[in-house]
């Protein structure tokens, strides 16, 4: 078996207005489908990050995807990295600006392989990981401020079908505690999440420390509730939260930036600390481990390197007693099956996963959007990731990725045309 097309077609769909430390999403969010064809005539597919960028590092590796088993992923993994300079490298910038490096490259073709592999076999991603050590992947409601407006075709104006539950609640203005409370619920009512996230960083921090407040008293004492500042809390005002928040939290997710201010902040605060920002790459653990910057980790498989690097990463894991979580930023199905295999082969990864899913309306497989049950999925029992490419909703995201003319994800640059001379700042606070 040998990969005989490599198609890459970036694409763009709705995201609501929402807010975070690096500012606020545009109305459309930017993804890259990747499929392999084989001489047999089989296909695999994934999906990773998008913009230029990403699609000119996937281009870059067209000769080496071309004429491959797909079987044989280590020399092409071994290929794209000793070609770095290629590609891109690692940068000391917050992970957007790694977007470009080559674990990101080679992770969106081996997830497209394993797919290829599944249904070689038979089987599905997770035996390929080995195997299911659960059968229902637990997922948490990732909450945000929000301007009005629900994204996409309908920019920041209102979405004429919404009219009740979380439709409507979707698309509704929320800069206030109160108002993230009522988000919450109708999140939770449509898809009965069990564990809570609230994106931090945005509102003064007395305002966010009330939000966690509000949240425990609407959903009690039981539901494992967690915070991320994205780095905009100075180590004072994140010693002073945490000492709030103390009780409250399941972990407190980079309310300060880099390793060193992590690891005071861990001697200073009785709440354990997760990272999705100081420790991004296997190159970042040797110090995070000594510094014991964190307690938990969260995982992503688009940028540690595929999925088979983050079984290794839930090893390295295990072995230093860091918890494992899982990452999320905005995207559609096919990452989401990924992610749900992934879970499921990871017997450390025992917080609920994040996703931005609920958020997004489009749909890029057959078959509609996946539905939550209790807060979970059922892992896929079909061979690969065991979803299916819809390829009008293809060409149409593509159609919307030209007429958009968004070239990168830029916050700070969406959030100016709400507030003039918005700049993101570390810390804000």
């Amino acid at each position: 078996m040998r990969i005989t097309e490599f198609r890459v077609t970036p694409i763009a769909f709705g995201d609501p207005p929402v807010r975070a430390a690096f500012g606020l999403h545009a109305p459309y969010a930017l993804r890259t489908i990747v499929e392999l064809v084989t001489d047999d005539g089989l296909s695999g597919v994934s999906e990773t990050h998008g913009g230029a960028a990403v699609v000119a590092d996937l281009e870059a590796i067209r000769e080496l995807v071309l004429g491959r088993d797909p079987f044989q992923l280590a020399s092409l993994e071994a290929q794209i990295w000793s070609s770095g300079a290629r590609y891109g490298a690692p940068t000391t910038t917050p992970w957007e600006g790694k977007l470009s490096s080559p674990p990101r490259t080679f992770a969106a073709v081996e997830v497209a392989c394993l797919d290829l592999i599944g249904k070689t076999t038979g089987r599905p991603v997770c035996d390929l990981l080995g195997g299911a050590v659960r059968e229902r992947v637990p997922f948490s409601a990732y909450l945000f401020y929000k301007h009005a407006g629900a994204g996409g075709p309908f920019g920041f104006g209102p979405d004429p079908q919404a009219t009740t539950g979380w439709p409507l609640a979707r698309q509704q203005e929320a800069l206030s505690a109160e108002a993230l409370v009522s988000q919450a619920q109708a999140m939770c009512a449509e898809y009965g999440f069990q564990s809570l996230k609230l994106k931090a960083g945005v509102l003064p921090p007395d305002e966010e420390v009330r939000t966690i407040r509000l949240l425990r008293e609407a959903f009690g004492p039981h539901t494992p509730l967690r915070i991320d500042p994205n780095t905009a809390w100075s180590l004072e005002t994140s010693v002073r939260c945490g000492e709030q928040l103390a009780g409250l939290l399941e972990y407190y997710e980079d309310p300060v930036a880099g390793k060193e201010q992590m690891a005071e902040l861990a001697r200073r605060c009785p709440i354990p600390l997760a990272t999705n920002m100081c420790c991004v790459s296997f190159a970042d653990l040797p110090e995070t481990i000594r510094l014991g910057s964190v307690q938990i980790i969260l995982g992503d498989h688009h940028f540690w390197g595929g999925l088979r690097a983050s079984v290794e990463l839930a090893r390295i894991c295990r072995t230093w007693g860091i918890g494992m979580s899982m990452h999320s930023n905005s995207h559609l199905g096919i990452s989401l099956a990924a992610m749900t295999h992934l879970a499921a082969a990871v017997p450390n990864l025992t917080y609920a996963c994040d996703t931005h899913y609920p958020w997004q309306s489009e749909e890029i497989i057959v078959g509609g959007k996946w539905r939550f049950e209790g807060g979970s999925l059922t892992v896929p029992k079909g061979p690969g990731l065991g979803v299916e490419l819809d390829r009008e909703a293809l060409a149409r995201m593509h159609e919307q990725y030209l007429a958009a003319g968004l070239s990168h994800r830029d916050d700070e640059l969406e959030m100016q045309k709400v507030e003039p001379g918005w700049r993101r700042m570390v810390p804000r606070w």
